[in-house]
C-alpha cells in the first residue's frame, strides 16, 4: 500500500494529468494493450486475491447482491479484457473541432474537446468497475483516484498495481491513477478542490447527496437505480413477458435491474398469472397492490417498496388506469435512471418517451440495456441521473470538456472597441488551427 498522503496522491494525480492530456492516440492506445495483456498475465493472481475478498466478506456475512457484485474469476477477466479491446477501437474523444469561427481576417477561434483533468470516483464492491473506470480515463486522457468498496479490498490492490505498471511502462505519466482504501481518504478527498476537478460517486441517494454536501468540487451523481416497466393495454403480452422477466431476473444486482412493475388495468388480468408464475419460477418474491393482489397471492406493496432499490429477488407491481398514471408514478417515486414501456401503439409510444424524466427511456426492451458497453461506449464510469454535464451510462464523451483556442497575428481588441475594425464572426469550414 502506498505510503502518500491524500494531498500527495492529489497533487502527483493532477501532475500526472497536465502530461496526460498531450499524450496522442497512439500512445494512449497502447498503454491500454499493456493493461489488458498484463491482466491476462496476471489473471491467476487477481482470481486468488479476489477469493480472499470473497471468503472474508461471506464470513462477515455481506448481502447475496453484494457478494455477487464481488466476483471477479477468469470469466469476468476475460469480460473486461474484452471491454478494453472494444474501447481501443472507439474513436479518440479528444482533439476534435466542435467550432471553428473566423472572428475577424486572421483570427481564427476553435473549440477543441480536452479532458477534464483529474477525476475522483467511489464506487460499488465491483472489481470489474475498477479496471472500467480506469480505461475509460486512460483513453480520454483523465486522470484518476479510485476508492471501491472494502469488501474488494485486495481485488482493486493488486488490479491497482498491475495497471500502474503496465500503463507506465508503456509511457503513460507516473501517478496518473491512485487508489484509496479508507474512508478517511474519501473525506479528505472532498477537500482536495486544487487538484481534483470532478468527483463521481456511485451509490444511494443519501450517500451522493453526502458527497455533494461535504465538498465544494463537481459532484456528478450516480444514484439509486429504480427502474419501472410498463405494461400497456396495447402490449403484445408475449413480448412483454419476456421483457420483464430479463429485466428483473438476467442479473439482479445491477442498477439497471426493474424494481417496479406497472400493468395498465385492462391487461392485468391476463398478464399478472402469467408474470407471476414466471417470476416465481425465477425464485423471485412478488408484492402487489390491492388490484394485483386480487388477481395474484402476492405479498403486500407499500409506499415504501415503490420508493426501494432492492437489487435482489423482490419486485413491487402496481395495477394502473391509464398511460399518464402510469407516467406519473414513474416521475414520482423513480430515481431518473431507466423506465421502459411495453406497447404496439405509437402514440402511446411516443408520449413516454417525451415525459417520463429519466436519463434512460426504452420502447419494448429490456431495463438492462442501459449500459456503456451495451451501447457501444467501451464501458461506462457510471449512469448519472444528473442532467448537467453528462446523463446517462458516462463513457468518452462524458469524460471531457472542452477549450476555445483563438489564433491571431498580433491582433488587439482596441481597433473593436474603437470602432476602427469589425467582427465578421464567419464560420470556418474544414479548417485546422495547424
Amino acid at each position: 500500500m502506498s505510503e502518500l498522503t491524500m494531498q500527495e496522491k492529489g497533487m502527483s494525480a493532477k501532475k500526472a494529468a497536465i502530461t496526460l492530456s498531450a499524450l496522442d492516440e497512439s500512445q494512449r492506445n497502447e498503454a491500454l494493450k499493456a493493461i489488458a495483456e498484463a491482466l491476462n498475465t496476471h489473471r491467476k493472481e487477481i482470481a486468488e486475491a479476489n477469493r480472499r475478498d470473497i471468503a472474508r466478506s461471506k464470513e462477515e456475512q455481506l448481502a447475496a447482491p453484494l457478494l455477487s457484485r464481488l466476483i471477479f474469476d477468469y470469466n469476468e477477466i476475460d469480460g473486461v479484457i474484452e471491454g478494453i479491446a472494444s474501447l481501443i477501437t472507439l474513436p479518440d474523444p479528444l482533439g476534435h473541432i466542435t467550432l471553428a469561427t473566423e472572428l475577424d481576417e486572421g483570427l481564427d477561434l476553435y473549440r477543441v474537446t480536452s479532458p477534464i483533468g483529474v477525476i475522483g470516483v467511489i464506487f460499488e464492491s465491483r472489481p470489474d468497475a475498477f479496471v472500467q473506470i480506469a480505461t475509460l480515463c486512460l483513453k480520454s486522457g483523465n486522470a484518476i483516484l479510485l476508492k471501491g468498496g472494502r469488501e474488494a479490498l485486495e481485488t482493486n490492490r493488486i488490479l491497482y498495481e498491475v495497471i500502474s505498471e503496465a500503463s507506465e511502462k508503456a509511457g503513460v505519466p507516473h501517478g496518473w491513477i491512485q487508489n484509496m482504501e479508507s474512508r478517511d481518504e474519501v473525506t479528505e478527498m472532498l477537500a482536495l478542490s486544487d487538484c481534483i476537478d470532478l468527483i463521481i460517486p456511485r451509490g444511494s441517494n443519501e450517500f451522493v447527496k453526502y458527497i455533494m454536501d461535504h465538498s465544494n468540487i463537481p459532484v456528478m451523481g450516480h444514484s439509486d437505480g429504480i427502474c419501472h416497466l410498463y405494461i400497456d393495454g396495447d402490449a403484445d403480452l408475449e413480448k412483454a413477458l419476456a421483457i420483464a422477466v430479463d429485466s428483473k431476473t438476467q442479473y439482479i444486482a445491477a442498477c439497471n435491474t426493474l424494481e417496479t412493475l406497472l400493468v395498465h388495468r385492462d391487461v392485468a388480468s391476463r398478464f399478472l398469472p402469467e408474470v407471476f408464475s414466471a417470476l416465481q419460477n425465477k425464485g423471485v418474491e412478488v408484492r402487489g397492490d390491492e388490484a394485483v393482489r386480487n388477481i395474484v397471492p402476492t405479498e403486500t406493496a407499500t409506499e415504501e417498496d415503490f420508493k426501494t432499490e432492492y437489487l435482489d429477488l423482490i419486485l413491487s407491481i402496481k395495477v394502473v388506469d391509464h398511460l399518464q398514471d402510469a407516467i406519473d408514478h414513474i416521475n414520482t417515486y423513480g430515481s431518473g435512471h431507466t423506465d421502459a414501456i411495453v406497447t404496439e401503439n405509437t402514440e402511446a409510444q411516443k408520449t413516454f418517451l417525451a415525459l417520463v424524466d429519466s436519463a434512460c427511456v426504452f420502447v419494448n426492451c429490456s431495463t438492462r440495456f442501459s449500459d456503456g458497453f451495451r451501447f457501444g461506449f467501451g464501458a461506462e464510469v457510471g449512469i448519472s441521473t444528473s442532467k448537467i454535464h453528462a446523463r446517462g451510462p458516462v463513457g468518452l464523451d462524458g469524460l471531457i470538456s472542452y477549450k476555445y483556442q483563438l489564433i491571431g497575428h498580433g491582433d488587439r481588441v482596441a481597433p473593436y472597441a474603437d470602432g476602427e475594425k469589425t467582427f465578421t464572426h464567419r464560420p470556418l469550414e474544414n479548417k485546422k488551427p495547424f
